[in-house]
C-alpha cells in the first residue's frame, strides 16, 4: 500500500465523522492554523510566530458532546509591543447540524477549564502564586454545519439582564467562522490555500457542475505553492480527494478525482498522489465486500464475530502504521515492529498514524513502554 492509500486508511471512517476528522487533520498543519487566523483575525497574524506553534495534546470537550464537536489547542509566541509572550489558540470545531444558543457559555466554560489546568500544573510544581500568569486565550469557533448561525456568542444572549447588572456579566470576544455562510471573497482575501479548500467544502452538496468549478478554481491556487511548501500543497490536494470520497455521490467519484488529477501540475505531486485517486474505487469496492460478508454471515456466536472483526481491524491499523513508517523512514527496527504489532487499542494506533504523518525522524514517534 502506498502513502496515499495509507491516508485513505486513516480516513476510513463513517461519513458523518468526516467534518470533524478532516478539520482536525487540516489544522495539524501549522500553516492551516495561520490560514484560519488570516480569515478571522487578519490584524493579529503578523504578531503571532507560527513557526514555533506547538499543539497541546488535550481536549476539554466532555464525552457526551464529542459527537457534535471537538477541540484543538495550540501554544504559540505572541509579539506584544515590548516583548514576546505566550498565547493559547483554542479551536472549537463545531460540526453538529443545529445551532446551539449556549455557545457563548460553552466557550467560556472551556476557557476556564484551560486556565484551571494551568493552575493545577503550577500547584503540582509548587510555583509561588506571585509568579502565576495565566496565558491569554484566542477562542475560535469553526462551524461547518449547513444551518444559518443566528445565535450571538455572548452570555448576555442567554440572560435577561437589567442594564444595571450588565457590568457583572463576563464579556469577551470569540472569533467565529461559519464555513457554509462565509462569502468566498472573505475566505480567500489573503489567497491562503486553506481559504480555497473551504470554498470547495462550501459546495460539498452542490450540483456536479458547481462542485467541478470549485475544484478547478481551488487547484489553480494550490498549484501556486512552491517547492518549499510542498507538504502543504500535497495535504491540500489530499484533502480535496478525501472530500470527494466522503461527501460526493459514488457515481461522481471517478469523474471528480480525474478532474483533480488533470490539474496537478508538479510531477512530484503526481507521483505521490495519483495512486490515492486510483485507489478510491478499490477502497469503496472493498468496503462493500466487507459489509456484504458481515451482513451475510449468520453462523457463529455474536461475541466471536465481534472479537474477530476487532482483531482484524487492529491488524489493519497496525499494518497501516508500519507501512507508513517504512515509506517515510526506510527500514523499521524489529523492536518497533513488534511493539506496534502488539497494540490492540484503535485510538492508540490512530494516534501513532497521525504522528507518523508529520514526524521528521523515527525517534519522534511516541511509542510508550505500556503500549499494548
Amino acid at each position: 500500500m502506498t502513502e496515499s492509500a495509507e491516508i485513505l486508511s486513516y480516513f476510513d471512517i463513517r461519513i458523518e465523522q468526516f467534518p470533524d476528522r478532516s478539520a482536525r487533520w487540516l489544522f495539524e498543519d501549522r500553516e492551516n492554523v495561520r490560514g484560519l487566523l488570516e480569515i478571522v483575525a487578519t490584524e493579529l497574524v503578523e504578531r503571532i510566530d507560527f513557526s514555533q506553534i506547538a499543539q497541546i495534546n488535550r481536549s476539554f470537550v466532555p464525552d457526551n458532546l464529542r459527537e457534535q464537536e471537538s477541540d484543538m489547542i495550540f501554544n504559540v509566541p505572541f509579539r506584544s509591543a515590548s516583548e514576546s509572550e505566550e498565547l493559547l489558540i483554542y479551536i472549537l470545531i463545531e460540526h453538529q447540524s443545529t445551532v446551539d444558543s449556549t455557545m457563548g457559555f460553552r466557550v467560556l466554560f472551556y476557557m476556564t477549564q484551560i486556565w484551571d489546568s494551568q493552575r493545577r500544573e503550577w500547584e503540582s510544581e509548587a510555583v509561588p502564586k506571585s509568579q502565576w500568569r495565566f496565558r491569554p486565550i484566542l477562542p475560535i469557533v469553526f462551524y461547518t454545519g449547513a444551518q444559518c448561525w443566528n445565535a450571538p456568542l455572548t452570555l448576555n444572549a442567554i440572560m435577561d439582564t437589567p442594564d444595571e447588572l450588565g457590568r457583572f456579566v463576563p464579556n469577551f470576544d470569540t472569533l467565529f467562522l461559519s464555513v457554509k455562510e462565509a462569502d468566498e471573497t472573505h475566505l480567500t482575501k489573503t489567497d491562503h490555500p486553506l481559504g480555497w479548500l473551504l470554498t470547495v467544502l462550501q459546495k460539498e452538496h452542490a450540483d456536479r457542475e458547481t462542485m467541478s468549478a470549485a475544484l478547478v478554481n481551488a487547484m489553480s491556487h494550490i498549484n501556486e505553492l512552491d517547492e518549499a511548501q510542498m507538504l502543504q500543497r500535497r495535504r491540500a490536494i489530499s484533502y480535496l480527494l478525501l472530500l470527494i470520497l466522503h461527501r460526493r455521490p459514488a457515481e461522481e467519484h471517478e469523474e471528480l478525482r480525474t478532474l483533480v488529477d488533470q490539474h496537478i501540475q508538479q510531477p512530484s505531486d503526481r507521483e505521490e498522489l495519483e495512486t490515492m485517486a486510483q485507489t478510491m474505487a478499490e477502497h469503496l469496492i472493498e468496503q462493500g465486500k466487507v459489509q456484504g460478508k458481515a451482513e451475510g454471515k449468520v453462523e457463529g456466536k455474536a461475541e466471536g464475530k465481534a472479537e474477530g472483526r476487532a482483531e482484524g481491524r487492529a491488524e489493519e491499523k497496525q499494518a497501516a502504521v508500519l507501512k507508513l513508517l517504512r515509506l517515510r523512514f526506510g527500514s523499521v527496527p524489529e523492536s518497533v515492529t513488534n511493539q506496534i504489532s502488539s497494540i490492540r487499542n484503535f485510538s492508540r494506533l490512530d494516534a501513532l498514524f497521525e504522528e507518523a504523518l508529520t514526524a521528521q525522524t523515527l525517534e519522534e514517534i511516541g511509542l510508550r513502554n505500556d503500549d499494548r
